[in-house]
């Protein structure tokens, strides 16, 4: 008996790259650099850029960053590419011996985005040319160790 499912996927390249987990619309969602997703209605139009804030989880080449909840300056851009409606669902309700049907569908408003970049927020260092050495002079003051007594 094997657990396959338990094994990671060895057909999948090991690396999966930079990817992060997002919060949108009440729902997460995996994100990975250059794939499209579908997900619900964005009030934005068609080329659009959008940035989602509510960045839970990043994992980059540094390793992984996590939030609590949210991960401060991250963010991943998305570009519009399409607004469109998902698959009918079929709603349908009966009373059995009552002779009473319903029967209702549903399609869902969905937008079709590009993840653009994911980025955790931190700002490169700047590369500095020579270190400074340290000219300041130490101090020569003289701590008193009297303390004056005010008068009550």
């Amino acid at each position: 008996m094997s657990f396959d499912f338990m094994t990671p996927n060895k057909t999948k390249n090991s690396t999966v790259g930079n990817y992060a987990i997002v919060e949108t619309s009440g729902t997460q969602f995996w994100l990975e650099a250059d794939r499209y997703y579908d997900i619900d209605r964005i009030n934005a139009n068609v080329d659009e850029t959008v940035t989602l804030d509510k960045v839970l989880l990043i994992n980059d080449q540094k390793g992984f960053a996590i939030g609590k909840p949210y991960i401060k300056g991250a963010s991943v851009q998305l570009k519009v590419m399409a607004h469109k409606r998902g698959p009918k669902i079929i709603v349908y309700k009966m009373r059995p011996k009552k002779k009473t049907r319903t029967k209702n569908g549903h399609r869902q408003e969905l937008t079709r985005v590009m993840v653009t970049s994911i980025s955790n927020g931190e700002k490169p260092k700047k590369a500095t040319t020579s270190a400074k050495p340290n000219t300041k002079k130490p101090s020569t003051a003289v701590k008193s160790s009297k303390v004056e007594k005010t008068p009550e």
